[in-house]
Formats: C-alpha cells, sequence, structure tokens
C-alpha cells in the first residue's frame, strides 16, 4: 500500500529544506503535566479497558531548538497473555517539531512498555503534517514485537516490523472555548499478522471539547472500528467522555 511511505514520506521531506524551516517557537514554561479520567481507553478505535474507566497522566518537557521528550501512562485490562498481567502501559517518545512550507511537522519515535508483560512492549517511528486545522500522521512499527501479536518475546516467530498506522484529524474551534474534533485511521498489518488472520482495518472518532480555562478540558466523542468479526465488543461504537486537567 502506497499511503503511508507517502504520508511519511511528506512530514519527513521539510527535514531535507534546512533553509526554509524553522523551529517551533518554544513554550514559556518548557515542563507541563497533564491527568485525565475517561470513560474508556480507547486505542486506535480498540477499548485498552474492556470498556471500563481509566486514569491516565504524562509529561513533556521541551528542549532547545524545537527538540522535546515525554512520558505518559494509562491504567489497562487488556494485557493478561504470555505468563504476565500488566496493569499499566507507559509511553516514552520524543521528537522534533519545526515549521516549514505555512505547516508545522513533527517527528519523532515512540516505545509503548507494558510492566509485567513486556509481549506487548511496541515501538513506532512517526511523522506528522499540520496545515491550519487538518493533521496527517503517518506511525511506522520498528520492533519485531507488536502489541503481543507477534515478535521474538511473544515466542510466535513472526514479526511486526512495517506494521503501520494512517490518520487524518481535524480540530476547529467553532465558538468561544468550544472545538469540534473528528479523526478517521487506518491499521495496516505486517504480513507476518495479517497470517494470523488479523484483517487490516479502520477506526474513527467523532466529537469535541468544552475549555474552561485554568488548563481544565471535557471532551466527547463518538468512537469505534470496522471488523468487528475480529476485535468483537472491543470496537464497537461508544460515546465516550474524558476529563482533563492540564499544569
Amino acid at each position: 500500500m502506497k499511503y503511508p511511505l507517502a504520508a511519511l514520506a511528506l512530514a519527513l521531506s521539510a527535514t531535507a529544506l534546512p533553509v526554509l524551516a524553522e523551529e517551533a517557537p518554544a513554550p514559556a514554561d518548557p515542563l507541563s503535566f497533564n491527568v485525565s479520567a475517561t470513560t474508556d481507553y480507547r486505542y486506535r478505535g480498540i477499548s485498552q479497558t474492556r470498556l471500563k474507566p481509566a486514569l491516565q497522566g504524562g509529561a513533556d518537557y521541551a528542549l532547545p531548538a524545537g527538540f522535546y521528550i515525554g512520558t505518559w501512562a494509562s491504567t489497562i485490562k487488556w494485557i493478561k497473555d504470555g505468563g504476565g498481567d500488566a496493569q499499566v502501559e507507559i509511553d516514552l517518545y520524543g521528537g522534533y517539531k519545526f515549521k516549514a512550507a505555512g505547516a508545522d511537522f513533527d517527528v519523532g519515535a515512540l516505545t509503548y512498555i507494558y510492566p509485567g508483560n513486556s509481549n506487548g512492549n511496541t515501538t513506532e517511528l512517526y511523522g506528522a503534517a499540520t496545515m491550519g486545522p487538518f493533521t496527517a500522521k503517518y506511525s511506522h512499527t520498528i520492533s519485531k514485537d507488536y502489541f503481543g501479536f507477534a515478535g521474538a518475546k511473544s515466542g510466535s516467530g513472526l514479526k511486526g516490523r512495517n506494521t503501520g498506522y494512517l490518520n487524518f484529524g481535524f480540530a476547529q474551534e467553532v465558538a468561544p472555548s468550544v472545538t469540534v474534533k473528528a479523526s478517521v485511521g487506518f491499521t495496516r498489518f505486517a504480513s507476518d499478522i495479517k497470517d494470523l488472520g488479523v484483517p487490516n482495518y479502520m477506526d474513527y472518532s467523532v466529537g469535541g471539547a468544552y475549555d474552561f480555562g485554568g488548563g481544565l478540558s471535557l471532551g466527547a466523542a463518538v468512537v469505534g472500528a470496522n471488523k468487528k468479526a475480529f476485535f468483537g465488543h472491543v470496537n464497537k461504537s461508544r460515546v465516550i467522555v474524558t476529563l482533563t486537567k492540564t499544569l
């Protein structure tokens, strides 16, 4: 499929144009924190908490010259196979943000870690481009392991490397403190995972958020994914409400 490579090329192309690129402005406070409570933690349309609530939080630090690092964590309920029982997901990431040709670009790497069950550990590279209210982002798996489906740690002998995810998002303030949001994503599994019978699929989200000020916001969205025959009830459409406080 050509679309993942095209999207990644779009996000990475500006790195070859240093004359046109400029660093994203650094925030006044380089360190920020966030904490959330959500009625269901969805990742690419699939519930990570078996349709139950989750607590989440993270920290981000803006380094000089447009670079950044961060971490984020959430309670989960899905990964209990392989002799372990992970109750939390921890994400570690870092990247570089810059502006070029009238757009905002973001490239980086992200590792998902599951203490108690490393079968799920997965590493991806990502690239994103934002122009106005529209964002296109592509994530590409570089680890052999892919969320317990395949990899060296799962013992299956299969590889999850080269699984790709393409997402198109829209976010627009339509009234004071009110933002409308929508996204659609496409997951293309590596051939080894497809050999297990896991189908490529699409996910979606439509909703909005209200900013109360002072870093407090409330969001609600209808989230789901197709291929119900494989994923079962954990991807069915559902209204998800999330309360977030940023510090």
